[in-house]
């Protein structure tokens, strides 16, 4: 039974050709101790099974909602079109191919009530593209401010909770040679906003088989754009700034837990 107390939190579910594992996503949601939730899928014009598995969802379970695009707009698009359509105090973002862990939200949510935070995030643990679950488990520092926010990318999505009453309304910048999320992240904390972690292991990344070297490379380029289109940062200071994400990506690319 949903507590009373529970405000609503909004998950926030980009879609394209996942009919692999969407369904595996949806059911970490489903298995939440918080049951006060929404989970807003936007189906960025798949032409594989998605639509059809995600709408039968939709018809099991009130709570999920999907939103088909009359385009394939990419990622951040998608995000910002559930972010509209929105209706919770919270905002959780969740991938297709990601999943949580039963107490993900209970804990998180408990953590930000307790000490007042609007912006949160946790610790989370890799996967292979089967499902299962490495040795690596990325250990996120205690509070972010925007500089430290410049120097690491540590965040990871599928972490992050956000109160709308303290953050304001938010959207994804539509850069694609950018990072969206990272951006986002950029943009509040620039307001002077802190973010908090929680060292609890509540979440779970699939990394799928592309080639690393290539995925580096990308990361890397889209992190300088951010710094440049995003935020709006000097050529110096962006430079600064770079070789200490890249130190902190290699950090945590190499480090086990």
């Amino acid at each position: 039974m949903m507590d009373a107390k529970e405000d609503l939190v909004s998950i926030i579910t980009p879609t394209y050709n996942a009919s692999r594992f969407i369904c595996e996503t949806i059911q970490s949601v489903k298995f939440q101790t918080y049951t006060n939730w929404e989970m807003i899928i936007v189906d960025d014009c798949s032409t594989d099974q998605t639509k059809e598995l995600v709408t039968k969802e939709m018809m099991l379970d009130a709570r999920i909602k999907v939103i088909p695009s009359a385009a394939n707009h990419g990622p951040a698009h998608a995000r910002n079109t559930a972010i509209k359509a929105s209706k919770g105090k919270y905002l959780a973002f969740l991938d297709s191919d990601d999943l949580w862990h039963p107490k993900k939200l209970s804990n998180q949510i408990t953590f930000m009530r307790k000490n007042k935070i609007g912006f949160s995030y946790t610790d989370y643990r890799m996967m292979n593209e089967a499902g299962e679950k490495s040795d690596r488990v990325i250990r996120v520092p205690e509070k972010m401010e925007y500089k430290e926010l410049l120097k690491n990318t540590i965040i990871g999505t599928l972490t992050v909770v956000l109160d709308k009453e303290v953050v304001g309304e938010v959207q994804m910048p539509l850069f694609r040679d950018c990072s969206e999320d990272y951006g986002l992240w950029m943009s509040i904390l620039s307001k002077d906003i802190h973010a908090y972690g929680l060292n609890e292991e509540l979440a779970y990344y699939r990394k799928c088989g592309h080639s690393l070297s290539s995925n580096k490379f990308n990361s890397a380029k889209k992190t300088w754009n951010t710094y440049r289109k995003v935020g709006k940062v000097n050529i110096p200071s962006a430079l600064w700034y770079f070789v200490n994400y890249t130190y902190h990506a290699f950090y945590k690319h190499t480090k086990t837990s």
